[in-house]
């Protein structure tokens, strides 16, 4: 077992499942397996293609038309990622929220853990494209359960205390 748990880590590098406390570390696991076996099932030509680059430029298109509708902070280029701050918080759930290469977010300037986050959110874009908003939806709202979320790190994401 410790062999399948490595390989879905190394699969999954800033998910940093071994700093997790074990029952949440236990439900992520189950997440990403999950969401491997899902994305068994989409066509190849869905993910990763040219197909799925239009859905992430929309996405980008998307977030920088609601970022700069509400943005009153600064726009800036961090971590490869459009950062809109200044944002209300109604226009954004959580902390912020990246949509296609923009992260939206309020008055507090982004930490670089957090653009790290981002900027796997960024990729996940880029990889489903179109799907990114119907999967993630589909993942779940709580943080620990959603493969997404899981994926691009729990700690970084301040979804999960920092291990002492």
């Amino acid at each position: 077992m410790t062999e399948v748990v490595h390989d879905l880590a190394s699969r999954h590098p800033h998910a940093d499942l071994g700093s997790l406390p074990e029952a949440i570390r236990i439900r992520a696991e189950r997440a990403l397996r999950t969401g491997e076996r899902i994305d068994r099932l989409i066509p190849p030509v869905l993910l990763d293609s040219p197909i799925s680059l239009v859905g992430f430029w929309w996405g980008t298109a998307v977030g920088w038309l609601w970022g700069s509708l509400w943005s009153t902070g600064r726009v800036e280029r961090r971590a490869g990622l459009w950062v809109f701050r200044g944002l209300p918080h109604w226009a954004f759930p959580r902390g912020g929220v990246c949509v296609g290469g923009c992260f939206l977010t309020g008055d507090t300037p982004p930490g670089e853990a957090v653009l790290r986050h981002e900027a796997v959110h960024k990729a996940q874009w880029r990889r489903y494209g179109f799907l990114m908003p119907l999967l993630y939806l589909l993942a779940g709202r709580d943080a620990t359960r959603n493969r997404f979320e899981i994926a691009a790190g729990l700690v970084a994401g301040n979804y999960v205390r920092r291990p002492r």
